[in-house]
């Protein structure tokens, strides 16, 4: 399975998930124009993954903002980790934020639940 890397912009993150790994990266700020047009290759590709993962898996997510539309699409993906555990695997999450940003800090803590 081919790596996954999609360059930021000033609308989209980077992307970099590493299926050899195990390691996923969402780093930027992410609040596209048209969020299936970014969002849904990056879903996919992490729906082939699931099928045959590595022995961990490890999320960082270090987003200065996102919208909306992007925080179900990453909750999606958080979600699709409870997949990989029930499949035996462990999975890991890395909230990354600015020391003084209380409100990703927030959505965060509400993402752990």
């Amino acid at each position: 399975m081919n790596h996954l890397v999609i360059e930021a912009t000033a609308l989209t993150p980077y992307i970099f998930f590493n299926a050899e790994t195990g390691h996923m990266e969402i780093k930027g700020r992410s609040i596209p124009d048209q969020p299936d047009d970014f969002w849904i290759p990056v879903l996919n590709w992490f729906e082939s993954y699931i099928i045959s993962p590595t022995t961990v898996t490890t999320f960082s997510i270090n987003l200065e903002y996102f919208n909306i539309s992007s925080s179900k699409r990453i909750l999606f993906l958080l979600y699709k980790l409870n997949d990989i555990v029930k499949s035996g695997h462990d999975a890991k999450v890395n909230w990354l934020y600015r020391e003084n940003d209380e409100d990703m800090f927030e959505v965060g803590h509400d993402y752990a639940y």
